[in-house]
């Protein structure tokens, strides 16, 4: 663009300036000069290359155009002028830790919960520009739309959403549906100035030192209350196991006993004289009982 109005420039002075003597002198050069310049800044005015991951979104003499320019080498208006925006995945970070957010210093939100205690919150919103939209940020916005529309929006959404939970409820039992709170809220506000919220991640939340000292004292009873549940349980099971197993040995010695008659006993004695009989060691064997018993005698074979 400025290499086409530097032509015409030079052009206009060498058909204007003829009464000045060094210009009427060397008109003609700075006519083909002017023509070079013309033809040289059309040719770059007229091709645009868009980067991939981007929209060129097109103003002519301050007019924003609807039609939008994609990645690659585009064929436009000389006159124009091409703004380019980032449609790739973008974050903004609000913390209060020192220049790890987009603003330096504490850039953390603070928020009063529904119990009144001030709660810290780091925050980071993943978000995108719609491609077809970029010509309406533009037009409405501008390229700052972070700071007019990112920014504020979040911040006013986290702060109304924290007034339905507790300070307590915050930091433990309903961090998750604090967060779909504001994101459901978020969502609604970008999709309206052409923005796409990807995702939002709470880092971190940070109560009154006091309150949080509290708060983990209370977990940490919860915790050694189910532990000692879990020990009295397993005691019990193991009670009960050691039950059954007495049970069990009962019963077999019960059926045992009632399965060991005079006769089986006899049998059973029987058999282990005779085998004894049958070996080839001295022995002695006394068969029966009190008076009258036999004895046999033997030795080796």
């Amino acid at each position: 663009m400025f290499l086409l109005i530097l032509g015409i420039i030079l052009i206009v002075l060498a058909l204007a300036g003829s009464a000045i003597e060094l210009i009427r002198k060397m008109r003609w050069l700075l006519i083909l000069l002017g023509v070079g310049l013309m033809v040289l800044g059309s040719g770059t005015s007229t091709f645009r290359q868009i980067d991939a991951g981007h929209v060129g979104v097109q103003k002519i003499f301050g007019k924003v155009q609807d039609n939008v320019l994609y990645e690659g080498m585009n064929l436009v208006n000389p006159l124009v002028d091409v703004i380019e925006i980032s449609t790739q995945t973008q974050n903004y970070t609000m913390s209060a830790i020192t220049d790890e957010g987009q603003k330096a210093g504490d850039d953390a939100i603070r928020v009063l919960a529904a119990d009144g205690l001030e709660v810290t919150i780091d925050l980071t919103v993943l978000y995108r520009v719609t491609a077809a939209d970029a010509p309406k940020i533009i037009r409405e916005i501008g390229v700052n739309f972070e700071d007019k529309v990112v920014r504020p929006m979040t911040r006013t959404r986290v702060r109304e959403s924290s007034v339905a939970f507790s300070a307590v409820e915050l930091y433990s039992t309903k961090r998750e549906a604090f967060q779909t709170s504001i994101k459901q809220a978020i969502e609604k506000d970008f999709s309206t100035r052409g923005l796409v919220l990807e995702q939002l991640l709470v880092r971190n939340i940070n109560l009154p030192q006091s309150v949080k000292e509290s708060i983990e004292r209370k977990i940490t009873a919860i915790q050694e209350s189910q532990r000692m549940e879990y020990v009295l349980d397993k005691g019990k099971q193991e009670a009960e196991l050691k039950r059954v197993e007495a049970r069990g040995v009962a019963d077999a010695q019960q059926i045992l006993s009632s399965a060991l008659t005079d006769k089986v006993l006899q049998y059973e004695m029987i058999k282990a004289q005779r085998d004894l009989a049958n070996s080839p060691n001295s022995k002695v064997i006394i068969m029966g009982g009190g008076k009258g018993a036999s004895i046999l005698l033997g030795g080796d074979k």
